[in-house]
């Protein structure tokens, strides 16, 4: 058995057993750091991911919860003015009063031809109709914008998480090169040893 001495001197002569067993504890260090580099990192991936935030959120629940009745009014009035539904009650509407008031299914018509009545109507119709569309369309495009910037803070969190992984790999990348330079001295040093021991002494 080879003791380890503080009295080595730099000429003094180890035998190979010992060196091997330097080299092969010098590797299991480098396997152990790895590791233990590796859980620490994963460690720290899960904590992160439980502590922070997530950036993404529910925008229809969200708006749903801040819209006031007359916005809710607004939204169905928009929709059903914008459906087919309501171009076939309209036209419906419009050939029954023509109908009614030009054949005279009344004795007295309550609108007589030019319908003044009706275009009355349809005026009040249009004047109405469009604000109400115009209040659904603001609402529309703040509800866009708000989704534009949750869009803008998903792919700024996407970018920097991107970077870090970036940096977490080059110093990983960094750590392993070193390990394998260790190594590779290491096993070096033992060629060396052995074929310094291999060479024939000059008698």
């Amino acid at each position: 058995m080879c003791a380890i001495s503080p009295q080595v001197t730099p000429h003094a002569q180890i035998c190979l057993s010992c060196i091997n067993r330097a080299i092969s504890h010098e590797i299991d260090l480098a396997i152990e750091q790895d590791k233990s580099d590796f859980v620490t990192m994963q460690a720290g991936a899960l904590r992160s991911l439980e502590q922070q935030e997530l950036v993404t959120k529910n925008l229809n629940a969200e708006d749903d919860r801040k819209r006031s009745f007359g916005d809710r009014m607004a939204d169905r009035v928009a929709n059903f003015g914008g459906s087919w539904a309501f171009i076939g009650l309209f036209v419906g509407l419009l050939i029954v009063w023509i109908a009614v008031n030009a054949l005279r299914v009344f004795d007295k018509p309550f609108d007589p031809y030019p319908f003044i009545l009706l275009n009355l109507v349809l005026s009040s119709v249009a004047a109405l109709q469009a604000p109400v569309i115009l209040m659904s369309q603001n609402r529309q495009e703040a509800r866009d914008r708000l989704r534009a910037e949750q869009d803008y803070e998903v792919n700024l969190k996407g970018e920097l998480e991107v970077r870090n992984l970036h940096d977490k790999l080059d110093h990983l990348t960094q750590q392993q090169w070193q390990r394998l330079l260790v190594i590779q001295q290491a096993q070096m040093d033992l060629m060396r040893e052995i074929a310094d021991r291999d060479r024939p002494t000059p008698s």
